[in-house]
């Protein structure tokens, strides 16, 4: 029990391990996981989060509003190479409408092209 940290003393990681670990561990190829990999692992994920933040306040509107908003997150997302990755997970928000004339324009294209195009609108849409 000495070793736990005393609530007066900052923590080395802020994210749950025990996450970590269940989200490490649901990958097929990962069968147990060291203390420290878990440990740089919860530090590398907690500093990328701090660092997509910040990057975004400063190169979105966060500055004028004093706040970070999700449209910051998937304009960086969007627009900077290092977070293009992101851009599946962090979409950019289009209105409800605007999305279901999207689908009734893939649609009516789709119609022309083969049974494969249909499969493929599925998927987008799940998304």
């Amino acid at each position: 029990a000495e070793m736990a940290a005393r609530p007066s003393e900052p923590r080395l990681v802020s994210l749950p391990l025990s996450r970590i670990r269940v989200i490490m561990k649901s990958s097929p190829e990962v069968s147990s996981i060291n203390q420290d990999a878990l440990f740089l692992t919860a530090k590398a994920t907690e500093l990328f989060v701090q660092y997509l933040a910040s990057y975004s306040y400063k190169h979105g509107r966060g500055k004028e509003k004093n706040a970070l908003t999700y449209t910051d997150l998937s304009h960086t997302a969007e627009e900077c190479e290092t977070f293009q990755f992101l851009a599946d997970i962090l979409p950019k928000k289009i209105l409800a409408s605007k999305y279901l004339k999207m689908l009734e324009k893939e649609k009516r294209d789709g119609e022309v092209g083969d049974d494969n195009d249909e499969d493929e609108e599925e998927e987008d849409e799940d998304k």
